[in-house]
């Protein structure tokens, strides 16, 4: 059930492997069944739990833990055996889009490992989750078998509730296991992918209209920044609307400009961004643009590299980001868990 011999050694000592692996799970108002998960995950030898962070308007929990590659994969399968038992995809209702209990699960390569590695771990996670629960699988990423699976947006298509029907149509067919859904559980997507940055920029009024309009301007798909998935979403239950982004390459789509297109493109509506909020950790390189375009904009010195609080709080006040601390930051959590693992 594990990887093979070759990716468990792949010439460098197990030590130094790390995988991370994010699986976003279809619940997010339930706290004792995403305590439930997390104890699954974290029981697992040789994993670290790095972030929860749950969501109820999206009704969603995101996982992030890491570990060498076989302890990845059969933590994913613990939690995938927890979801499965808990969630009920028929009586779901949440504003992410999602086709499963278990909704997708990546894979990414963080130290001593590479993309193929992690794509191999997928398939790896896919075959399991089939024999154990009946549960069919995407592959999306660079894990995708098909060119049009490599965006998830595209295996989602119509979400869970389209997917029932569609999924005997050999377009809509699973890459692992039968076209048909699980009773409950209903399908999973998994893949390799690199590092990416989940993160919510919310406006007012609650002009649903207004940011699914500023999504379609702003995300690749329909020419705006490369790299950059967004959709607009209505959370009238908060009093605002968002534009929900999955920064795919924050290289391309830095954050400091996505978060300028936004305010210029809210301020032409007659919207203003009431704040932004980061979901699961954040590489400290993707930070660092807005930071410095803080720092300029206020004629403030720049801290040393080192200064990894002080270059946070300039992010957090460009960006208006009202959950974002060191401890968002995803090397910060790694250097804790080595130090954990250490004593």
């Amino acid at each position: 059930m594990g990887p093979s011999k070759r990716m468990a050694t792949g010439g460098v000592p197990r030590q130094e492997m790390l995988v991370e692996c994010v699986p976003n799970i279809s619940e997010g108002r339930r706290p004792q069944t995403i305590a439930t998960i997390a104890d699954a995950i974290t029981a697992t030898p040789g994993v670290r739990l790095l972030d929860v962070s749950a969501d109820a308007s999206h009704n969603r929990s995101v996982f992030t833990f890491v570990g060498p590659p076989e302890p990845v994969v059969d933590a994913a399968l613990a939690a995938a055996d927890v979801a499965v038992r808990a969630v009920d995809m028929r009586t779901h209702r949440g504003r992410h889009p999602r086709i499963g209990a278990v909704d997708v699960v990546p894979f990414v390569p963080l130290r001593g490992v590479d993309m193929e590695t992690c794509v191999a771990l997928s398939r790896c996670f896919a075959r399991a989750l089939w024999a154990r629960h009946r549960i069919p699988v995407y592959f999306y990423g660079y894990s995708a078998l098909r060119p049009k699976r490599r965006w998830l947006p595209n295996i989602r298509r119509g979400q869970y509730e389209a997917l029932r029907t569609e999924i005997v149509r050999p377009e809509r067919h699973p890459d692992v296991g039968k076209p048909e859904l699980h009773p409950t559980a209903g399908a999973t997507a998994t893949g390799a992918r690199g590092l990416l940055v989940a993160w919510n920029v919310n406006i007012v009024p609650a002009r649903t209209d207004v940011a699914r309009e500023i999504a379609r301007r702003i995300r690749q798909s329909s020419g705006g920044f490369e790299g950059l998935q967004a959709m607009g979403v209505d959370l009238a239950e908060r009093g605002v609307a968002q534009i929900s982004m999955n920064v795919l390459d924050y290289r391309r789509a830095p954050l400091h400009r996505v978060f300028e297109a936004i305010r210029t493109e809210a301020a032409a509506r007659g919207v203003e961004v009431a704040g932004s909020e980061f979901i699961g950790l954040v590489p400290m390189e993707a930070l660092l643009g807005a930071a410095h375009r803080h720092l300029a904009t206020q004629g403030l010195p720049e801290p040393s590299l080192a200064d990894v609080g002080a270059l946070v709080e300039a992010a957090a006040k460009f960006l208006r980001a009202t959950n974002l601390d060191r401890l968002r930051v995803l090397e910060v959590r790694l250097e804790e868990a080595a130090g954990a693992s250490r004593e």
